[in-house]
């Protein structure tokens, strides 16, 4: 008898333990975790804007938005994103030189998933050809 009433008591402990550590940490959802521009011309910077909705319970709290390579720019929503709340990623891309490219913008926070990379991709093409494929 003492055996099951010491089973029973550690299978309530750890019921009690589990239902307590709920997670209520903040979660991005976006739009698009990638972007495709399709062909650019060359000389003209292309901006798209990642929106993402906070799905956690507490605010969302973005400390760093950091593009891979100089050629890409990033603003973001430097406030607090309460649950439900949309935020926004800005990305500009510096469209200089005539290639693919496919670059990350690695973004950090307080979230479940702390750094999330999100991708622009496209191809920069000549003026006069970017303006003959539209």
């Amino acid at each position: 008898m003492k055996k099951l009433m010491l089973i029973c008591a550690v299978v309530l402990g750890f019921a009690f333990t589990a239902s307590a550590q709920t997670d209520t940490k903040p979660e991005f959802k976006f739009n698009e975790e990638s972007h495709d521009f399709g062909k650019i011309p060359q000389g003209k910077p292309v901006t798209t804007q990642f929106v993402f909705t906070n799905i956690g319970e507490e605010p969302l709290i973005l400390t760093n938005v950091q593009p891979t390579c100089g050629c890409t720019i990033a603003d973001y929503t430097k406030t607090p994103v309460k649950k439900g709340d949309k935020g926004i990623i800005t990305i500009t891309y510096n469209a200089a030189a005539t290639a693919p490219f496919s670059k990350g913008i690695v973004v950090t926070s307080n979230a479940k998933t702390p750094q999330k990379t999100l991708i622009i991709k496209g191809e920069v093409v000549a003026a006069a050809a970017a303006a003959s494929t539209r």
